[in-house]
């Protein structure tokens, strides 16, 4: 992905057909070594066509597949009584307070949008 990012910088930067060393530069500029092998496969991929055609033509693929969320189970609880209110309510509140832990702790995870 980083090496289509950086494909995509060059060629809103003015270079229409950015070479390897094109896109190598960029990538090297923050910190990121370059894969010659991937490089290759997507210069290759990208040579000699419209970055706005392969854009659109990604798009129309997209639009084909399904993006639509499953349905979400509303209040499963059935409450008979006041005591099982306050029972399945705690629940929740403790189920909460574990999902918000696990979120925080995966907001690190070793790892940088280019590594």
């Amino acid at each position: 992905m980083r090496y289509v990012a950086a494909y995509l910088l060059a060629v809103l930067g003015g270079n229409d057909n950015p070479s390897a060393a094109d896109i190598e530069k960029i990538l090297n500029s923050v910190g990121i070594d370059v894969d010659a092998e991937k490089l290759a496969k997507v210069i290759s991929e990208l040579k000699g066509k419209d970055i706005n055609e392969v854009i659109a033509e990604g798009q129309q693929k997209l639009a084909s597949v399904p993006s639509g969320g499953a349905v979400a189970a509303g209040g499963s609880s059935s409450a008979s009584g006041g005591g099982d209110k306050e029972e399945a309510g705690s629940e929740e509140k403790k189920e909460e307070k574990k999902e918000e832990s696990e979120e925080e702790s995966d907001d690190d995870m070793g790892f940088g949008l280019f590594d």
